[in-house]
C-alpha cells in the first residue's frame, strides 16, 4: 500500500500547481486505485457497474460527466475519471455549471489514467479528445464527441453540460440494475 501511495503522490505532484492538500489528494487517489484493484480481482461488494470517463486534462469534460453520473445514479454506479495528461485543477467554470445542475463538484480533482482503473471499469468513455486508453478485453469502450469547454463562454459550457447530461441519461437507461 505504501508503494501505491508513493506512486499516487508522485503522479499528482507532477502536475500540481498548489501542493497544500497534495497528501490528502494522494490518499484519496490511492483509495480509488485500491478500490479498482479490489473490483478487478472480484472482491465481495465490488459488483456495481463501473464507468470511467477519460479526457486529456481531466479538468473539464470528464469531470462534468463523472459528477453528473454520480448525481443521477445516486450510488448505483461506481464512477471514476482520469486524464492522459492531467491538469492542475478542475476548471472553475466547470464547478459553477455543476452546482447550477445540482451536482456536487466537491472533492473533484484531476487524476492520471492508471492501468488498474481501466481494468476495473466496465465501460470506458473518452470525451471526444482522441485520448488513447489501454485496451482491456471484456470492457466496453465509447467515445462521446463532446466540445471542449476550455475558454468557452458560460452559455456554451452550459450547452456542453446539457449534452453530456443527455448522454448520461441514455447510459443509465442501458446499465443493468440502474
Amino acid at each position: 500500500m505504501q508503494r501505491l501511495l508513493a506512486d499516487s503522490y508522485r503522479r499528482l505532484a507532477a502536475t500540481a500547481q498548489v501542493t497544500t492538500h497534495l497528501v490528502v489528494l494522494a490518499e484519496r487517489f490511492t483509495a480509488e486505485r485500491l478500490d479498482a484493484l479490489a473490483h478487478d480481482r472480484g472482491a465481495p461488494g465490488a459488483g456495481l457497474p463501473r464507468v470511467l470517463f477519460v479526457c486529456s486534462h481531466n479538468a473539464g469534460r470528464s469531470q462534468l460527466a463523472a459528477a453528473l453520473l454520480r448525481h443521477r445514479a445516486a450510488g448505483r454506479v461506481a464512477v471514476s475519471s482520469a486524464g492522459t495528461h492531467p491538469g492542475p485543477g478542475v476548471a472553475p467554470h466547470i464547478t459553477q455549471v455543476l452546482i447550477e445542475a445540482g451536482a456536487d463538484p466537491a472533492g473533484a480533482f484531476p487524476k492520471p489514467l492508471t492501468d488498474e482503473v481501466v481494468r476495473a471499469a466496465d465501460i470506458v468513455i473518452t470525451m471526444g479528445c482522441g485520448d488513447a486508453c489501454p485496451v482491456v478485453s471484456g470492457r466496453r469502450y465509447l467515445d462521446w464527441p463532446v466540445d471542449d469547454p476550455e475558454g468557452a463562454p458560460p452559455a456554451v459550457v452550459r450547452r456542453i453540460r446539457d449534452d453530456i447530461d443527455r448522454r448520461i441519461t441514455d447510459l443509465l437507461a442501458g446499465l443493468p440494475g440502474t
